[in-house]
């Protein structure tokens, strides 16, 4: 079969439980992009509500409809990503599907990218002149969103006004240069891109007037927040760290304060040795460590049910023979090098290596 349409745009759309926004978004762009020869391409992360399954339906009827039903994935970098590779168009974009973006502001972009062969990425701001929030943030997500434009900015030393921006479009051609430094996990893939580039791109930024969610609700929540924080830590290691091992070392220094304060409380029990305390400090910071995990840092392997409780039992095991392997390489060093502070320290890199690639491999393993 000869394939006789070649889009010069497509549209990433990025869902999670976004089936009542399908026909309306796509209603939205046939008329916004009219004079572009444009495709949508519905990246959904096997929504519950049949979002994928409505795309289908939507693609039946229209031929500039396609979607990639993500098994056993999730999360908004990782879908932008796919949906990036799966277009041949020369120019690619982002949405949400929840309406808040203008997209008649799309045809500006493209126009802007059309005009100067030089320019790499065009961002939907709201923090320039002509820009704005609107009614779609409440004052708590619109305050927490200029403090992490303000974060990303100074640490990452991003010049543009609104990196926390999910509406955007770029050449093709400029997302391959970066394409293999990113991380597929979190929800910010614009500042990502951002510092990726390391400041070679040429950008340009649009004003649009962030609007009210049109259906279903919000996704943002503690998670992003943490994954936020995650993926500033690992660009500013240069990418050394990946965020899920960042948001895994942060868990597990929470798990020192719980183990601290259950040793605290055993002892305060009549007739409990320190022996007994540790061992049960040790379990309670190993349980509230697999269960921060499991909300946080794999939060996109969520394990529920029967599937919580073993994964819990795997976990105990993980975390027990990584304390074996913390204090036998300890040991190791040591009696090479007698110095304690030192030992003591590549032991405990040891077993945090250990407990993130066994949990990741056993616990959490990809299904």
């Amino acid at each position: 079969m000869t394939r006789t349409f070649f889009p010069d745009l497509t549209v990433v759309v990025p869902t999670y439980n976004e089936r009542g926004n399908v026909r309306p978004l796509v209603a939205l762009l046939e008329k916004a992009l009219e004079a572009i020869n444009w495709e949508v391409v519905f990246v959904d992360d096997d929504s519950p509500d049949g979002t994928a399954r409505e795309v289908r339906a939507v693609a039946r009827e229209n031929p500039r409809v396609r979607v990639l039903h993500r098994i056993g994935r999730r999360g908004l970098s990782g879908a932008c990503i796919e949906g990036f590779l799966s277009s041949i168009a020369p120019i690619i974009a982002v949405i949400d599907a929840d309406l808040q973006h203008d997209e008649t502001r799309l045809a500006v972009m493209f126009q802007a990218l059309a005009d100067d062969p030089d320019l790499d990425l065009v961002v939907g701001s709201r923090n320039v002149e002509d820009g704005s929030a609107g009614t779609g943030l409440s004052s708590l997500r619109k305050w927490g969103s200029d403090r992490a434009n303000g974060l990303a900015r100074r640490l990452l030393k991003i010049t543009v006004s609104d990196p926390m921006s999910g509406f955007f479009m770029l050449r093709r051609s400029s997302f391959n240069e970066i394409a293999l430094d990113l991380q597929k996990q979190g929800f910010k893939i614009l500042a990502d891109m951002l510092s990726a580039s390391r400041g070679r791109w040429k950008v340009r930024e649009v004003p649009y007037t962030f609007r009210e969610r049109h259906s279903g609700t919000s996704k943002m929540d503690s998670t992003t927040t943490v994954e936020f924080l995650g993926l500033l830590i690992s660009r500013l290691s240069g990418g050394l760290l990946p965020i899920r091992f960042v948001l895994f070392l942060m868990v597990g220094l929470s798990g020192v304060v719980v183990q601290l304060a259950a040793v605290r409380l055993a002892l305060a029990l009549p007739g409990v040795a320190f022996f007994w305390a540790q061992i049960v400090g040790v379990f309670v910071a190993m349980t509230t460590n697999f269960i921060l995990n499991n909300k946080l840092t794999y939060h996109d392997r969520t394990l529920r049910g029967r599937e919580f409780f073993r994964g819990l039992l795997s976990f105990y095991v993980v975390c027990s023979l990584g304390a074996v392997a913390n204090v036998g390489t300890a040991q190791a060093i040591f009696s090479v090098w007698p110095n304690w502070a030192v030992a003591s320290l590549v032991g405990a890199v040891m077993g945090a290596l250990w407990n993130f690639w066994a949990s990741l491999l056993v616990t959490w393993r990809a299904r």
